[in-house]
């Protein structure tokens, strides 16, 4: 049902710099790009994630409330990729730990242009 989720940015080179360090370790890689965009694809996944510069011409700016969730398999990588965001500068938002009384382990982060982003490991069935 959904094509894909769209972040924006105000410097594509430096989204594409980030998001190819992290999003790689899941598997994703680059399936289309121009000078305004990148598509993400995962593998085994419908779903693409694309970074782009806004088509109105104005500054990107995060949503309040707004965040996108990345399940991984492990804790461990949880923390691998929560390192890897501080490394590329990204600010936390939550040090990876155990949420909602043991039913994941996550961490939050938000990328250069301030979009929050998380990455959990569900221990408990939803």
């Amino acid at each position: 049902m959904i094509s894909h989720l769209t972040l924006g940015t105000n410097n594509l080179d430096l989204a594409i710099s980030f998001y190819d360090q992290i999003l790689g370790i899941l598997g994703a890689k680059q399936v289309a790009k121009t000078e305004n965009v990148v598509f993400y694809e995962f593998p085994n996944e419908v779903t693409k994630l694309a970074i782009t510069k806004p088509h109105n011409g104005e500054k990107a700016t995060f949503g309040n409330g707004t965040m996108l969730a990345l399940k991984v398999d492990s804790a461990e990588l949880v923390q691998g990729i929560y390192n890897l965001a501080k490394a590329l500068n990204a600010e936390c938002e939550g040090e990876p730990g155990s949420r909602n009384n043991g039913a994941y382990f996550g961490a939050y982060f938000r990328d250069l242009d301030g979009n929050k982003l998380a990455v959990f490991h569900r221990t408990e069935p939803l």
